[in-house]
């Protein structure tokens, strides 16, 4: 597969980008430019995404060690568009950790989700049925599945990488209930608790598609504590006691010749020539919080593919204010 789109880059041929024209036609057997490369997606679920460049300075990488060395949750603030989400593959990725477990939160959001999910109702209809055909009783750990943080919380040798993604958009009151799981390592599963002794051990789900887990006496522990990034938007104060377990990372916009090297390690240093009027613009638009790195990517990755980005209303449409009304 080759880098770029397959829009023709020279002006007499530049049309053909437009897929859609809105004039009622139909046309078939379209053949679409190729996506950009932060925008491919793999047709297996569970194959490692394609390795983005992720780019930051030497001071915030430091706090990033600080939180590992000290085992302590990450809790990384900033615009949106600065990255945050995107730490924790990064981290992964050059630690070569494994998949990034994901918790997006909401306003839903509790802690026994991120733990574990017990299909109580499942098992019972397959325990009714089991009886009408004389079958053997359903085993529990086909109906208990770990979420995302109680499989980060396996042990293991080595850490997995857990994302809580936009904390702050969950119950004022979920903070404070991660606090005994983050200092403990462990949770108890109660369904698990109760079972007699010759069904202490029980093979689990996991979040992992089609791995299982033992876990003894409903009991998970684990032997190192995960590496576990939480992303903030800013939007609501946490409560003290929370953020003395925390290990606290704001990531700055960045700045004319951090953009350029982001640039460059996307799409390639033959790009840079086509930049500087973009940046430009990207610079002199930008306000706290206005603007996106990746949104100057799309401006870049378009005139890359030959697009003219001076035709009326397009680079507003692309550059567009992420604050105040749409």
């Amino acid at each position: 597969m080759t880098e770029g789109p397959t829009v023709p880059a020279d002006g007499a041929d530049a049309e053909n980008w437009r897929l859609f024209r809105g004039d009622g036609v139909v046309r078939e057997n379209v053949v679409f430019p190729e996506a950009p490369p932060w925008r491919r997606f793999s047709p297996v679920r569970d194959e490692a995404p394609r390795a983005a460049p992720y780019l930051i300075g030497p001071a915030e990488a430091d706090v990033v060690n600080a939180a590992l060395t000290l085992r302590r949750p990450l809790l990384v603030t900033g615009h949106p568009g600065t990255g945050k989400s995107s730490l924790a593959h990064a981290v992964a990725r050059e630690l070569s950790l494994g998949k990034v477990l994901h918790w997006p939160v909401n306003s839903r959001s509790t802690l026994d989700d991120a733990l574990y999910r017990y299909d109580a109702i499942g098992r019972l209809r397959e325990a009714n049925l089991g009886r009408n055909r004389r079958g053997e009783r359903p085993d529990i750990g086909s109906y208990l599945r770990l979420g995302p943080l109680g499989t980060a919380l396996l042990p293991r040798e080595r850490p997995r990488v857990l994302l809580v993604d936009e904390l702050d958009k969950g119950d004022v009151d979920l903070p404070n209930d991660l606090l005994t799981v983050f200092e403990e390592g462990e949770f108890e599963i109660p369904e698990l608790s109760r079972l007699p002794e010759e069904q202490s051990r029980v093979n689990v789900l996991t979040g992992d598609p089609g791995e299982r887990a033992p876990v003894t006496r409903g009991r998970v522990r684990c032997l190192e504590f995960p590496v576990v990034v939480i992303t903030s938007n800013g939007e609501r104060d946490f409560p003290p006691a929370f953020l003395r377990r925390c290990v606290r990372l704001d990531l700055p916009e960045p700045d004319e010749q951090r953009l350029r090297d982001i640039v460059t390690a996307h799409l390639g240093p033959d790009v840079s020539a086509e930049v500087d009027d973009l940046l430009r613009t990207f610079l002199g638009r930008r306000a706290p919080g206005e603007l996106a790195t990746d949104q100057l990517l799309n401006a870049v990755f378009l005139r890359k593919g030959g697009v003219d980005l001076d035709a009326e209303g397009l680079l507003d449409a692309v550059l567009h204010r992420l604050g105040g009304a749409v």
